[in-house]
C-alpha cells in the first residue's frame, strides 16, 4: 500500500459554505442596478471563477457589457467587504478532518480563486490554528483554475510528488485543476456543485462526507 502525503484543498464549498454571504452580496448589487435577484442555488451555479465571473453571470445577458461589469463589481467588492463574515461557516465535521489530517502529519494547502484579501482572512478566522503550507486565492500574474499553476506551486512546496497529494474541491473547476496538475481528485458532494458534476468530469473518488476523506489516504500503488 502506498499512501498520500499531502492534501490540497478548494476553499469556498469545500472548506466554507460561503454561499449565504456570496448570494446577499450579489443580491445587493442586483437591488441597486434595478436587476431581478437570485436566490442561493442560483448563485451555487454561478460562482467559482473569481467575482468577476460570478457578477458577470448574474447581471441579465443584455446587461453584461464591460461598463456595467465593473460597475457591478465594484458595488459588490463594497457590499462582500461589510458581509463576508456574516454567515460564512465551516462545513459540518470540516474543523474535525483538519484537526485528524493535521494529527497524521499530512501537508495541507489551499489553492482558491477567490480575492487573496478574503482568501487570507477567511482561513485566518477559521483556520488560524492549521498549519498550511500555504494559502492562494487569486494572485496578479498567476491564471486562475482550472489552470495547474497554482496546485503545482504547492506541490512543490509540500516537496511531494504528484502521486502522493490529493485535490480536493466541489466543482468541474476543481476536478479540471487537479487532473490538469495531475493529481488524483477528491469532488466533495456537501458543495455549491452536486454529485453528477463532480462525477461528470472524472473525480478520482466522490465523497458525501468531510471523514471519508480519512478513509481515502491510504491507496493501492499502481
Amino acid at each position: 500500500m502506498g499512501q498520500y502525503k499531502g492534501i490540497i484543498f478548494d476553499l469556498d464549498g469545500t472548506l466554507l459554505d460561503t454561499i449565504g454571504d456570496l448570494t446577499d452580496s450579489v443580491n445587493e448589487v442586483m437591488e441597486k442596478f434595478g436587476f431581478p435577484l437570485h436566490g442561493p442555488e442560483d448563485y451555487k451555479k454561478k460562482v467559482g471563477n473569481g467575482f468577476k465571473k460570478l457578477v458577470e453571470r448574474s447581471l441579465p445577458e443584455d446587461a453584461r457589457d464591460e461598463k456595467t461589469i465593473d460597475d457591478a463589481v465594484a458595488v459588490f467588492v463594497e457590499a462582500y467587504d461589510r458581509r463576508y463574515l456574516d454567515k460564512t461557516a465551516p462545513y459540518e465535521g470540516i474543523l474535525e478532518l483538519l484537526a485528524k489530517l493535521c494529527e497524521k502529519g499530512i501537508a495541507l494547502g489551499v489553492n482558491s480563486n477567490k480575492r487573496s484579501d478574503y482568501t487570507n482572512a477567511l482561513i485566518e478566522k477559521f483556520f488560524a490554528h492549521i498549519p498550511f503550507v500555504d494559502v492562494f486565492g487569486e494572485r496578479e500574474g498567476i491564471p486562475k483554475k482550472p489552470d495547474p499553476a497554482g496546485a503545482l506551486e504547492l506541490l512543490k512546496l509540500m516537496g511531494l510528488k504528484k502521486d502522493e497529494v490529493l485535490y480536493i474541491g466541489d466543482s468541474d473547476t476543481d476536478m479540471l485543476t487537479g487532473k490538469n496538475a495531475g493529481l488524483d481528485t477528491v469532488g466533495v458532494s456537501w458543495g455549491f456543485r452536486g454529485r453528477e458534476e463532480l462525477e461528470a468530469y472524472g473525480g478520482t473518488f466522490v465523497v458525501d462526507r468531510p471523514e471519508e476523506i480519512l478513509g481515502l489516504l491510504e491507496r493501492s500503488e499502481q
